[in-house]
């Protein structure tokens, strides 16, 4: 890792943080993107640049975050999407504005930051994509229509990107979470048997080894982490 460039977007979040902390503690140089303000714990150093209060589901604006990481550091050689969103709603009586919110934050933010990357990913020479899906989606369940549905949305970009890079030494591939060990969904969820869950570090490693050189053999992969449950 040490030397390769990082643009992770969601950075201030459980699992941003995360995956922050396990680059930057293998060397990588880091451009974090979030919509928060707030700068994440790994937010100092000559070899981290912090972009707030960036909407990712407005093109240009993905455009020109994706494009100033790549001009502090020099280029670009992996991009972790990582911000998105959730909501438990059930389909009746539910808002119709749940399903295109969901889009906006899951589907259409890793789009526009895919998109912008993709010109820096090829000058890499290995050039990574990892986005996040969901093990929800392959199965949805009660209250997880609209999420499920533009998580499975994430899953197509991710297998439709992998076959348009194929032959440009750019490979892209998800991670399928289940429940993902947050003190959120320790909140949300405080009767549930947390060790079951995913710890946050368990899947940074699944995605830093995708963002990895040595995974130049596997693209268009939907991988689950789903810990015990």
């Amino acid at each position: 890792m040490a030397g390769r460039v990082f643009a992770i977007t969601g950075a201030s979040g459980a699992l941003g943080s995360a995956v922050a902390k396990a680059a930057a503690g293998q060397g990588a140089r880091l451009a974090l993107i979030d919509f928060s303000q707030h700068a994440p714990a790994e937010a100092e150093g000559p070899d981290v640049f912090v972009q707030g209060g960036v909407d990712l589901s407005d093109a240009n604006a993905a455009g020109a975050a994706i494009d100033a990481a790549a001009d502090r550091f020099g280029g670009l050689d992996a991009l972790i999407n990582i911000a998105g969103g959730f909501s438990w709603e059930k389909h009746e009586g539910g808002d119709w504005n749940t399903w295109h919110r969901l889009f906006l934050l899951n589907v259409q933010t890793a789009s526009n930051a895919s998109r912008a990357a993709i010109p820096h990913l090829r000058r890499s020479g290995a050039g990574r994509i990892v986005n996040i899906g969901a093990n929800a989606a392959l199965k949805a369940g009660l209250g997880m229509g609209a999420y499920a549905a533009s998580k499975a949305g994430v899953h197509s970009l991710t297998q439709a990107l992998a076959d348009e890079l194929k032959g440009d030494g750019v490979t892209v591939n998800a991670v399928l979470p289940s429940i993902i060990d947050t003190p959120a969904n320790r909140a949300d969820m405080p009767k549930a048997d947390f060790a079951a869950w995913v710890r946050p570090e368990e899947l940074a490693a699944v995605i830093l080894f995708l963002a990895s050189e040595a995974a130049s053999g596997v693209t268009g992969a939907l991988i689950p982490v789903t810990g015990r449950v």
